[in-house]
């Protein structure tokens, strides 16, 4: 499974959860061209920050890979939840 489509499941899995914020948060920057702190990743399990780390490659690799799209939905409504 995709590193996109793994963020995604596990967003909507669990959108508050501090993981969720992160990625939600990463995937946002990435597709806007925002600023993003990694502080939040540093935090995470070394699992979760590979996790977010293979987004970013993939991210770069797959610009136009339509898991994004979907990836992108579910992290802007959990970060309308907060």
């Amino acid at each position: 499974m995709r590193a996109i489509k793994k963020a995604r499941k596990l967003i909507e899995n669990d959108p508050s959860s501090q993981t969720a914020t992160a990625l939600s948060r990463l995937i946002l920057a990435l597709e806007t061209g925002g600023d993003f702190s990694f502080a939040p990743l540093y935090e995470l399990s070394m699992n979760e920050f590979d996790l977010a780390v293979e987004v970013i490659k993939d991210w770069r690799l797959d610009r136009y890979y339509e898991g994004k799209a979907k990836a992108i939905d579910v992290a802007l409504q959990a970060s309308e939840i907060k």
